[in-house]
C-alpha cells in the first residue's frame, strides 16, 4: 500500500511539473506521457485540484499560483547549477546535453570559444547562445511538451557520435536506483550520451531531484562520477553517493559573487 501511494504521488508530481513547463498540454498529452489512461490523469488532476495545486478547465489544467519566493529559490539554485556547468566548458569542446532544463540553460552561459553542443532538445535552437557556440540536433520523433527528439533516428545518429563531455539532466538520483527519469523514450538518448563522453559526465541535479527515484533508470549509481548541485541538497544522500565514488559538486549562493 506505501509502495502504491508513493508511485501516484510520484506520478502527480510529474503531472505538476509537466503543467508548469507547458500550461497549455492537453489531457491526452499527459496520459500519452505518463503512460496510463486518460481516466487516471483526470482523477490525478482531480486530486490535485482538491489539494489547490491546480484548476482544471476542458481538455486539460493549469497549476496554481505558487509563493514567488519559493519558486525564486528553486530558480536562483537551478541558474547557479547551469552557471557553474557552463564553466567546466573549455575552448573546442564538444558536449553533449539532453532535455534537462538545467541542461538547456547552460548553453546561455557558456563563454568558451569553438564550442559544439550536441543535443536532442529541440528548443536549443532558439535558446540564447554566445556567437562561439555551435548547436546541431540529433533528429528524431519530436515529443513534446519538452520538445525532445527521441526514437530510432536519434538513437542511430548518437550511435556514431562522441562528444568530450556530457551534461546530464535528471528526474531523480539516488543511491538505491541511480539516475532516473520519468519519461521511457528518452533513456536510450541519455545512456548512450553517457557512454560516449570520451572525458567527463556531469549530471544535474537541484536538490528537490536528490534522493528521488523515478520511474526509469538511464544509469546506476556506480556509473556517476560526477554530480552538480546547490546548498539545499540532503547532506545524508550526498555522503552515501561519495561513498559510491561520487564527486559531488555543491553549488552555493555566493559560488559567483
Amino acid at each position: 500500500m506505501k509502495r502504491e501511494k508513493a508511485y501516484v504521488d510520484g506520478r502527480r508530481q510529474k503531472v505538476l511539473e509537466l503543467l508548469r513547463e507547458n500550461p497549455r498540454i492537453r489531457v491526452d498529452e499527459l496520459a500519452e506521457i505518463m503512460g496510463v489512461s486518460v481516466v487516471t490523469i483526470r482523477r490525478d488532476l482531480r486530486a490535485l485540484e482538491e489539494e489547490k495545486q491546480v484548476t482544471r478547465f476542458y481538455g486539460g489544467a493549469r497549476v496554481t499560483a505558487e509563493p514567488e519566493q519559493g519558486e525564486d529559490e528553486l530558480t536562483v539554485c537551478r541558474n547557479l547549477i547551469a552557471r557553474y556547468a557552463a564553466a567546466l566548458v573549455e575552448d573546442g569542446d564538444t558536449i553533449f546535453i539532453n532535455t534537462s532544463r538545467n541542461a538547456l540553460e547552460l548553453i546561455g552561459y557558456v563563454k568558451s570559444s569553438n564550442v559544439t553542443v550536441i543535443t536532442n532538445n529541440g528548443k536549443a535552437i532558439n535558446h540564447e547562445k554566445a556567437d562561439g557556440v555551435s548547436i546541431i540536433l540529433t533528429g528524431g520523433e519530436l515529443r513534446y511538451p519538452k520538445e525532445a527528439m527521441v526514437g530510432d533516428f536519434a538513437v542511430r545518429n548518437l550511435q556514431n557520435i562522441f562528444a568530450k563531455k556530457a551534461f546530464v539532466g535528471c528526474s531523480g538520483i539516488s543511491v538505491r536506483t541511480g539516475m532516473t527519469t520519468e519519461i521511457a523514450n528518452e533513456v536510450n538518448v541519455n545512456q548512450l550520451m553517457i557512454e560516449h563522453a570520451t572525458q567527463e559526465v556531469y549530471i544535474l541535479a537541484d536538490h528537490t531531484k536528490i534522493g528521488r527515484s523515478s520511474s526509469f533508470i538511464s544509469c546506476d549509481i556506480d556509473k556517476v562520477k560526477h554530480l552538480i548541485t546547490d546548498e539545499f541538497a540532503p547532506e545524508e544522500e550526498l555522503e552515501q553517493m561519495r561513498l559510491h565514488g561520487v564527486q559531488i559538486h555543491q553549488v552555493r549562493r555566493d559560488y559567483f559573487s
